[in-house]
């Protein structure tokens, strides 16, 4: 089985992110997309986020009726710094064909991450490439890396949680029943 994962805070999950995952899991043939909330990101430690529960439930709204999405529970139940590739140590004992989707910006900054090689030997890491993105090789990471021409969908978590504080419409931003869930429980007042 060829799975695709996915992992980002989701803070909230929008069209950009699903768009992006639907379009990966079409292009690089993957049976399942599994998205894994992270608990903490190693690159974003003194970042406020939701609670673990709001960005899961709006994960599972926003997901229920594509059967070839799933979510993963593992980072968040571990209470931890998320690092990718504890995370992938993990899937590798349970998927033979792992694709690590990852944005071109992360793969600047790649030699930052925890134990990087590690991470290329677990997983086949593909790069979401924009047409707008430079095709400078930076690091070493750039020749072992796939790279897919995505989709640009300028929406962004951070905007989103800005305009829900202003009171200023997210329709057409992400799924209703997030937008609903968002108004229900009060987030990012």
């Amino acid at each position: 089985m060829k799975i695709g994962i996915y992992g980002g805070t989701f803070d909230p999950i929008h069209f950009g992110h699903l768009i992006t995952a639907r379009y990966i899991l079409e292009t690089r043939e993957l049976d399942k997309l599994i998205f894994i909330p992270c608990y903490i990101s190693p690159h974003k430690v003194h970042q406020f986020s939701s609670n673990e529960n709001a960005r899961l439930e709006m994960l599972r709204l926003a997901t229920k009726d594509e059967p070839r999405f799933e979510i993963s529970e593992y980072e968040l139940e571990n209470k931890e710094i998320s690092y990718t590739v504890k995370t992938l140590e993990h899937f590798s004992n349970i998927y033979e064909e792992i694709e690590l989707i990852i944005g071109y910006d992360n793969l600047l900054v790649f030699p930052d991450w925890k134990e990087p090689d590690r991470i290329f030997e677990l997983a086949t890491v593909v790069v979401l490439k924009r047409k707008t993105d430079l095709n400078q090789r930076i690091n070493k990471y750039f020749e072992l890396a796939e790279f897919v021409e995505s989709p640009v969908i300028e929406i962004s978590s951070t905007d989103i949680r800005n305009r829900v504080h202003n009171d200023i419409s997210v329709k057409y931003l992400l799924p209703d029943s997030v937008i609903d869930y968002i108004k229900e429980n009060n987030l990012y007042r």
